[in-house]
Parts: C-alpha cells; sequence; structure tokens
C-alpha cells in the first residue's frame, strides 16, 4: 500500500525544485526571471471574479434589508438596531468554529455551501413580501442565518488563497483582490439604492441572491487541489480551536498584526457609529455631497491597495504599515474641525480618500504577512482568530459610541476615536516589525511522515528595528 505521506513528500519536493529553478535562473549571468502574471491564472480570476460578486451583492442586503422592515412593516428604531445586531453577532460567535471547520475539510465546499445558505436566505423575503406573509422575525432570522453563513464562507475564501498562488504572490494576489472589493462594495451599494427605487425593497434583495450563485458556481469551476490533510479523527472542534489560538499567541508576527487589526477596528467602529449623523446633521451635508465623499473612499481604498505591494518592495512591510497607521489619525483633524460649507466638505473627502488609502496599504500588507507565514494547515484559524477578535470589538466599541455620544457630545466622542487611532500605531512600533524590510518566508516544518506540524512558523530574521525614511513619510503626507 503506498505510503499515505507520498503525497504530501511529493507536493514538497515540487516546490522546493520550482524555487531552486527560480534561483538557478536568478543567478549572476541569466536574464531576470519576471513573475508570472495574476491575470493568466485561471483559477485566481474565478476565484476573484466570484468573491468580488459576493461582495457588490452583500452590500445590496445591506442597504436593503432594513428598508422593508422600515417601509413595510413600520420597524421601530430599536427594531432596526435589533435587526442589525443580529447581522453582526454571528462572526463574534462562530468565527473560531468556523476557521477550525475550514482547516478541517474542504475550503471550496465551505465557501459554496455558505453561498447557497446565504442565497435561500435571502430569496426567501421577496417570496414571503410576494405572499403577504413578510414579518420582522423572518427579517431577523434572515440576517442571522445571512450573517453565519457569511461567515463559513469568507473564513473559507480568505484561507483558500494562498492555496490557489504561489506564495510570493500572495501580496499581489491581496492587493488586486482589495482593490476589487472596494469598487465592487461602491458598486453594490449603488447598484442596491437603484434595485431598491425600481423593484422594491423586498425584490431588491434578488440582487443578493444572484451575487451569491455566481459566486458558487465560479468557486465550483476552481480546478487547483487542495493539500489533503489528516484525519481528525476523535479530535473535538474545541481542541483545534485551542490549537489556532495558542498558534497566534506564540507567535509574535501574527499575535503583533492581530492585536493591531483588532485595536484599528475598534477605533473605526466608535468612529464610524456617529460619523454619518456627524456629516448630516452637525454639518448640514447634503445626501448627494455624503455620497460624493463616500466614492472618494472607496477611491481611496482601492489606490491603497494596489498601491501596496510597490511600497513595500520600496520600503519594506514594516515601515510601509507604520506610516499608514501614523497617518490615519492625522486624517481626522479635517473632520474634527470642520464647519458648515463646500471647502470642509472637499476636505473631509480629500482626508477620506487618505485615510482608507492608508488602511487598505497597511490591511493589504499585514494580511498578506500572516497569509505567508502561517503554516497551511492552520491558514483558516489563524484568520478566525483576527475575525473574531475585530468582529468582538465592533459591538463595543459602537455601544461605547452611542454611550459618549449622548454623555460627552458627538465631537467631543470623535475626538475620542482618534486618540484611540494611536494604540494599533503604538503596538506596531513597540514591535520588531516595524523594522521588516521584506516580506518574510515560512519554512515548512515536516513530521517524519511527511505531514505538516502544528506549530508556530519560524520566522525570518527581523533586521533591526528602524524608523521610517523620510522619503516615505513626504510621500504619504497630504
Amino acid at each position: 500500500m503506498k505510503d499515505e505521506a507520498t503525497p504530501e513528500l511529493d507536493r514538497c519536493a515540487a516546490t522546493a525544485s520550482r524555487r531552486a529553478k527560480l534561483l538557478a535562473d536568478a543567478s549572476p549571468g541569466s536574464s531576470p526571471v519576471r513573475p508570472p502574471s495574476l491575470w493568466h491564472h485561471t483559477d485566481f480570476r474565478r476565484y476573484l471574479t466570484g468573491q468580488a460578486a459576493s461582495v457588490a451583492g452583500s452590500s445590496i442586503s445591506q442597504l436593503a434589508l432594513p428598508v422593508p422592515a422600515v417601509l413595510e412593516l413600520d420597524a421601530t428604531p430599536a427594531q432596526v438596531a435589533w435587526l442589525t445586531f443580529l447581522g453582526q453577532l454571528p462572526p463574534a460567535l462562530l468565527a473560531l468554529h468556523a476557521g477550525a471547520l475550514a482547516d478541517r475539510h474542504s475550503k471550496r465546499k465551505q465557501m459554496i455551501t455558505g453561498d447557497l445558505v446565504s442565497a435561500a436566505a435571502l430569496a426567501s423575503v421577496p417570496v414571503a413580501a410576494a405572499l403577504d406573509r413578510l414579518s420582522l422575525a423572518q427579517l431577523m432570522v434572515v440576517a442571522a442565518v445571512q450573517g453565519a453563513a457569511g461567515v463559513l464562507q469568507d473564513a473559507a475564501a480568505i484561507s483558500l488563497l494562498p492555496s490557489l498562488v504561489d506564495r510570493s504572490l500572495i501580496q499581489r494576489s491581496n492587493s488586486r483582490t482589495g482593490a476589487l472589493f472596494s469598487v465592487a462594495a461602491t458598486a453594490g451599494s449603488n447598484l442596491g439604492a437603484g434595485l431598491t427605487a425600481l423593484l422594491g425593497p423586498a425584490r431588491a434583495l434578488l440582487g443578493d441572491v444572484g451575487s451569491y450563485l455566481i459566486s458558487a458556481w465560479c468557486t465550483a469551476r476552481i480546478q487547483t487541489r487542495e493539500t489533503t490533510r489528516a484525519p481528525a479523527g476523535d479530535r473535538r472542534l474545541r481542541a483545534e480551536i485551542g490549537e489556532g489560538l495558542r498558534y497566534v499567541r506564540r507567535d509574535h508576527q501574527l499575535r503583533t498584526l492581530t492585536l493591531v487589526n483588532a485595536t484599528t477596528s475598534a477605533a473605526l467602529t466608535l468612529l464610524n457609529t456617529l460619523w454619518a449623523l456627524y456629516l448630516l446633521r452637525s454639518l448640514a451635508m447634503s445626501p448627494t455631497a455624503f455620497g460624493v465623499v463616500l466614492g472618494l473612499g472607496a477611491l481611496g481604498a482601492a489606490a491603497g491597495a494596489l498601491a501596496a505591494p510597490a511600497l513595500t518592495r520600496q520600503y519594506g512591510p514594516g515601515p510601509t504599515m507604520l506610516v499608514a497607521l501614523a497617518l490615519t489619525p492625522l486624517t481626522q483633524i479635517p473632520l474634527l474641525l470642520a464647519a458648515p460649507g463646500l471647502a470642509w466638505q472637499i476636505a473631509i473627502g480629500a482626508a477620506l480618500f487618505v485615510q482608507l488609502s492608508c488602511a487598505a496599504a497597511a490591511g493589504t500588507t499585514q494580511r498578506s504577512i500572516r497569509q505567508v507565514v502561517t503554516a497551511e494547515g492552520m491558514q483558516a484559524r489563524m484568520q478566525a482568530v483576527s475575525t473574531w477578535l475585530t468582529s468582538g470589538a465592533r459591538p463595543v466599541a459602537a455601544l461605547a459610541a452611542g454611550g459618549l455620544g449622548t454623555r460627552i457630545g458627538v465631537r467631543p466622542t470623535l475626538l475620542v476615536g482618534t486618540c484611540l487611532l494611536l494604540v494599533p500605531l503604538v503596538v506596531l512600533y513597540r514591535s520588531p516589525l516595524r523594522g521588516l524590510r521584506q516580506m518574510p518566508e515560512a519554512r515548512p516544518v515536516l513530521s517524519r511522515s511527511g505531514d505538516p506540524l502544528v506549530q508556530p512558523p519560524v520566522p525570518s530574521p527581523s533586521p533591526s528595528p528602524s524608523p521610517a525614511p523620510a522619503g516615505l513619510r513626504a510621500a504619504n503626507h497630504p
């Protein structure tokens, strides 16, 4: 009988052979090797198309789902808040479980299952509306089911990417993905508004149903074989969840970047909770101007994601993230000083462009680092830990924003959120990651049977910490 470890050993040998060939081709006297184009990568295109469709569709439902509750079912503000809360609760409760399941089973099957469950849940809304049976209870169940299915899909989708492309292409893949997602989210919001006006709020959700079906179809057409993993046997899911938590905690790179993610998410949630209220009410910004400002933000996010690989090549991942995090609190200054008027609206739009450019550049870079240094069998659980912490921080930050806004006022609360944006900057600055000048590489550690050992990755030696180059700081100032 053929040894079960043979496929894994063959794969590792093939990878080593390819790397050796690349090194030989790059030796002195030989012509430089051009990196392969991602657009010629069929499975990556299918992955990207499906996920972009899902992001656009989710933007439709985020806009359209509360509308029938308000316009057709006369929901109170508290009921609308519960609808939103139930949609955001599943990531905080299920992210760790979804990550463990994705590492244990086929990621593509989990993605397809999540897409189909979401499509079925959302399709029930226009059907119930057509039969005049729609209720608030159904909308709340749909929001919870869609949120839970989305957690399953996202945990598998994010961790599938490193197995589709070579690890040298991970940052470029995340860059293209982040840029397209920013555009898709904005397009989905605009499409959702148009469908709501044209078809009505309930039937507008059919756009999101279609997006989930497109995503499932694209995922089903991905042909790259996933790395097989030894059967879990009698191991409980709780044990694998604990394994993922320890894995992230023991590695300083993963631990630092996860903490940066969580603190950034909490600060931005506190700001975003009151942002629209502040602009529309306190600064008397018109809905049209508000939409233009949001559009500038989406363009900034796309620009930052696309620029991230070039910035990290020139200045290094550490300085790039450090400068992006340092600029983010400064982009809040126009918001804090603003008064009604066109000039301030332009300033706020420009600041939001810079803020989301920084967020996308830092986010693309840190996600790429985490994916590169994480062992293949731990990708989903590693990502799940970050999702769990960031998702858990959002409801707390939203409640804090409401309480502070009522007690001390909206503008002082925005100042508190701006100060909180200094926390992730301090966390990264106190870490050796601030001086990281090139993307690290993971060192595969195999057991005697050929299976990857579940232990923290061995990081590449980090250079001594140093401040960001003056050129990078100047280039990123507004």
